[in-house]
């Protein structure tokens, strides 16, 4: 008995800690990255660019997401402030963002991924549905959509008192509660990463083939040709787009078998221990769930020469 009191005053002091010192630090270098890459993705040189306008809309959604879900996740496991303890508009908001803005910057990628595709296409009329025009229509329909479709958070979820003096914000117990479920694992977890490993790899797939070497021979000499785009932003705007979708994918990875490791265990008798290790695992892949929101700026400075090249124009300025 005495073991199992130490195990879990173990794991709740480790998630506490994660929260309260490692929560400060990660949005604060989320914040930083986050401005910088819009100024970047911003600058004349690159906002006629499709896939930056995509990226920029994509930084706008990391930033909310880090001041609403990180921030409210900080707050209620780091320092133990809770408002949707006590606020029945608090405990919908909550919900709300969390769901809306998960999966709205992921969102954002696959769409840029799928310009990117365009844009690489060997077929001419298929590069001209790259527009940018197209990439606002893009961003609004999808951004609406999701709008809409989250608002069930906002008349499915309420306070309650599981067990006397305990208050916890969450959803209908029943169909919904097990829909929330299977949804956060089969869309959030699966569906759109997969989608993002599917269309990078086609992007990749049409770059390589656009970076061949074609020969034409003209008087019985031989001209070597190279596509000028492969050479361009575009290329770069790719690499960013790869590394972007790599890092969401490796960090993201923790909370599926998490989540089903959790419905395994509420098929079988209660074990608190157990409860308190997939508490602490859960808490632990959703802290890293938010650091892909927060290493953008980051990691293109590290691959990308445009990118370099642009941050410091910034700073000469």
């Amino acid at each position: 008995m005495s073991s199992g009191i130490d195990y879990n005053s173990l794991f709740i002091s480790i998630q506490t800690n994660l929260y309260k010192y490692g929560g400060p630090i990660l949005m604060v270098l989320g914040t930083v990255s986050c401005v910088l890459s819009l100024i970047v993705f911003t600058k004349k040189t690159l906002r006629k660019n499709p896939c930056a306008i995509y990226l920029v809309a994509y930084n706008i959604g990391n930033l909310l997401q880090i001041y609403t879900t990180m921030l409210l996740a900080i707050l209620s496991i780091g320092y133990n402030i809770d408002p949707t303890l006590y606020s029945l508009s608090f405990c919908h908001f909550r919900y709300y963002t969390q769901f809306l803005f998960t999966i709205l910057s992921p969102s954002y990628l696959i769409l840029a991924s799928i310009d990117r595709i365009l844009i690489t296409s060997p077929n001419a009329l298929t590069r001209q549905r790259s527009t940018l025009h197209v990439t606002y229509i893009s961003i609004i329909g999808v951004t609406l959509v999701w709008v809409l479709a989250q608002m069930h958070t906002l008349f499915l979820t309420h306070i309650s008192e599981p067990v006397p003096y305990i208050i916890v914000c969450t959803f209908q117990p029943g169909f919904y509660l097990t829909f929330i479920d299977y949804y956060t694992i089969l869309i959030q977890d699966i569906l759109i990463p997969l989608l993002m490993i599917i269309l990078g790899i086609w992007a990749v797939k049409n770059l390589r083939q656009r970076r061949q070497v074609t020969a034409v021979t003209v008087t019985a000499a031989t001209v070597v040709v190279r596509s000028t785009q492969s050479k361009s932003k575009d290329s770069q705007l790719i690499q960013i787009l790869m590394i972007d979708i790599g890092i969401y994918i490796v960090f993201s990875a923790m909370m599926p078998p998490v989540l089903i490791y959790l419905q395994i265990l509420q098929t079988q008798p209660y074990d608190f221990a157990k409860l308190e290790l997939v508490s602490l695992l859960l808490n632990v892949a959703l802290f890293s769930s938010y650091v892909p929101f927060c290493v953008g700026f980051y990691t293109n400075l590290l691959v990308s020469k445009t990118f370099r090249y642009e941050v410091k124009n910034i700073i000469k300025c």
